[in-house]
């Protein structure tokens, strides 16, 4: 029978001890989000020497490969959270996307959902929204959007008014979160916020695979950035996808200048 002191944990039953917190670990958790459907650019960043890997969510649309990346993270039992996508997919619900790409969004949902069967949904469904931990350096809160909701886009431009209503009265050193695809820090009186980025759609300039590697024992975070196979992926889109060009615009530049459009059906 496990112990505390085997597990790293959570309130949403990812380990076998619910409730338990495990202090004093010491290690490199590499906290990745917003994969999207891409698995040369996963299969990048995960070769950066870590611990543990915590993804943040948005497994599936606007990529080639929902299928792979969620293979690929299910045989390593990796902790996964909720994304706005991953419920859009699992539930037929709006995503709430901007209304500038909401059309891709759209179209590649569909794309993913012929690809995926029913164990695919069913696991996207079974994803938790938010995970709670407590190590030497602090306690740490991991989330998609914001701790009110996975829809939320907490931006380095958002009012600490409106950042305040969002944050709630979690109990946390540390808030890392994904989304926006955008990564940055950020403090809001002792709360410090993190944004990891995109793996697998960067919209910073920056096409590059992005995440943060996070210390347990001193909550230091590191912005990483990796290189990888663009071109593959390109083909793949090319030759799979709806809305390619827009799509390959995205993913070549880091931008969504060229891919904006207003309305579902443009």
């Amino acid at each position: 029978m496990p112990s505390c002191s085997d597990c790293i944990c959570c309130r949403f039953c990812i380990c076998p001890i619910v409730n338990c917190i495990t202090k004093d670990v010491s290690m490199k958790i590499l906290v990745i989000s917003d994969i999207h459907g891409n698995m040369e650019a996963l299969s990048s960043v995960i070769q950066i020497p870590h611990d543990e890997v915590l993804c943040l969510g948005d497994l599936v649309d606007y990529g080639p490969s929902p299928v792979e990346v969620i293979e690929f993270l299910k045989a390593r039992n990796i902790k996964v959270l909720k994304g706005n996508h991953d419920n859009a997919v699992a539930t037929g619900l709006e995503c709430g996307c901007s209304d500038e790409l909401k059309y891709l969004s759209i179209a590649t949902r569909d794309y993913t959902r012929a690809h995926l069967d029913k164990s695919h949904i069913d696991y996207l469904k079974s994803l938790p929204s938010e995970i709670e931990m407590e190590f030497g350096g602090g306690k740490v809160y991991f989330t998609h959007g914001s701790p009110r909701s996975f829809y939320d886009y907490i931006r380095q431009e958002t009012s600490e008014n409106e950042l305040r209503k969002m944050i709630g009265e979690i109990d946390a050193d540390l808030l890392l979160v994904g989304h926006t695809h955008m990564p940055f820090e950020r403090q809001v009186n002792d709360l410090r916020i993190v944004n990891v980025g995109s793996v697998g759609q960067p919209r910073d300039g920056d096409p590059r695979a992005s995440c943060v590697l996070l210390d347990t024992a001193t909550l230091e975070t590191e912005f990483i950035k990796t290189d990888y196979d663009i071109d593959s992926v390109v083909v793949q889109v090319s030759e799979k996808m709806p809305y390619a060009e827009e799509l390959i615009s995205v993913m070549e530049t880091g931008k969504t200048d060229h891919a904006k459009r207003i309305g579902d059906n443009p």
